[in-house]
């Protein structure tokens, strides 16, 4: 319930961004238009808090047993989940303005989901231990589906090497994550689990 809370306020704060300056301040399409990093931003965002809520909810739905180092993994997952609204707000106020604060707001952007992709991965590597899980993975697949937790954090260490010479390329590859999460159907823990993680 607690880490349902820390997903639903964090997904909610990324609309607080979405406003436009007003009356007074040009016509209203025209500062829309003027206003696209921040809808940008808020998709992906979006999209990323989105599924690791529903891939967080299926690996929680399959443990066993939960313990204080479980505890103290998922609190570091919120902690870069919360981060998430904080770095979407100025990604959308310094994207277009490009330059070198454009780069650091995107590498901000991709260190948060960095931290978010790695602390999942760490929640999903303690499910491995004896007794954790009702269906263990099994021997043979854990690779593989440590490979498929772990692709999100390979695409963030790219996207933050990116945003050194293309912001708006680095955020393509951190959009693309979601995306291929979206369509990555293999299971990752013991059927009937779904848990992939973006």
């Amino acid at each position: 319930m607690f880490s349902d809370a820390v997903f639903a306020v964090a997904i909610t704060l990324l609309a607080l961004n979405l406003t436009v300056a007003g009356p007074g301040h040009g016509p209203l399409l025209h500062q829309v238009g003027n206003h696209w990093p921040a809808f940008l931003v808020y998709l992906i965002s979006f999209a990323t808090i989105g599924l690791i809520w529903v891939n967080h909810h299926a690996l929680v739905g399959h443990l066993a047993v939960v313990d204080r180092n479980l505890a103290l993994l998922n609190l570091v997952l919120l902690l870069f989940v919360v981060l998430i609204p904080v770095d979407t707000a100025t990604v959308s106020e310094y994207l277009a303005l490009g330059g070198q604060d454009a780069r650091v707001a995107v590498i901000l952007y991709a260190v948060a989901f960095l931290g978010m992709g790695l602390s999942f991965a760490g929640i999903f590597e303690w499910t491995l231990g004896p007794g954790r899980l009702r269906q263990p993975v099994p021997e043979q697949a854990r690779w593989k589906a440590r490979l498929r937790v772990g692709t999100a954090s390979i695409l963030y260490l790219l996207a933050i090497g990116v945003a050194f010479v293309s912001p708006p390329a680095a955020l393509a590859v951190i959009g693309v994550v979601p995306v291929y999460y979206i369509f990555e159907r293999h299971l990752v823990v013991g059927a009937p689990a779904d848990v992939r993680q973006p």
